[in-house]
């Protein structure tokens, strides 16, 4: 969990490493963890890399922590995945409801699958903030929302960057560091959480990384890595 005040410690100059000069791609999750509140500023110094387009995909519970009319980029949810085709379908009969459910599925075999078309724009995924339950349903393979499909189905050559961010007492079970070291078995890269009073009042490791060190972390990512430009 995160303290709830949004000031951002900044890096010096000096310190700040060089910006990717080609265009990229970055999707951003996030998922129910109090650090969530900081999204809007996520994005907002994402946006600050020239030539970068962000999208976001956001699981239910992380709406509680932030205002979507504060991120200025595309937001997705299940309900953009799972409900929108369904919405144009009703039946007032049984047997039309049932010849419309035939033909939904018929229909649907060709039109496009939200989860994969994202996986498809992505150059780059970073889940920010990255909760407890969201990590486990990663590390086990579960993919029952419109982010863990996204994962599940990640391009594995394209990095995936991670920022964990739960309770300290929940960081400190063993069954954390199993499976934060199961997705870095799978490739993707971890951002560490860090020591900070939580919200809770309690202090020690848990927090997420502050936002300049994601950010300047996926400028390293896109300017080292040979990425494809996105037409």
């Amino acid at each position: 969990m995160e303290p709830l005040t949004l000031t951002e410690p900044q890096p010096s100059p000096q310190n700040s490493l060089p910006t990717p000069q080609k265009k990229y791609n970055v999707l951003v999750g996030v998922t129910g963890s109090v650090a969530a509140l900081k999204l809007p500023i996520l994005i907002s110094e994402l946006l600050e890399i020239p030539g970068l387009k962000v999208r976001v995909v956001t699981t239910e519970r992380a709406k509680h922590f932030y205002n979507p009319q504060e991120i200025p980029v595309t937001l997705y949810s299940d309900t953009d995945e799972w409900q929108r085709r369904l919405a144009s379908h009703s039946c007032r009969s049984l047997v039309k409801c049932k010849l419309e459910r035939r033909l939904l599925l018929w229909k649907g075999r060709t039109d496009p699958i939200l989860h994969i078309d994202l996986r498809r724009w992505a150059d780059l995924m970073l889940v920010a903030p990255l909760d407890a339950n969201t990590l486990a349903k990663i590390a086990n393979g579960i993919c029952d929302n419109l982010l863990t499909c996204v994962i599940r189905a990640w391009d594995m050559t394209k990095p995936l960057l991670f920022c964990p961010a739960m309770n300290t007492a929940m960081w400190e079970h063993p069954i954390t560091a199993q499976q934060v070291e199961q997705l870095k078995d799978f490739g993707y890269m971890e951002i560490p959480c860090v020591v900070k009073r939580l919200v809770c009042g309690d202090e020690g490791r848990g927090a997420m990384a502050e936002v300049w060190t994601i950010v300047e972390k996926v400028k390293v990512i896109l300017s080292e890595r040979d990425l494809p430009t996105q037409k």
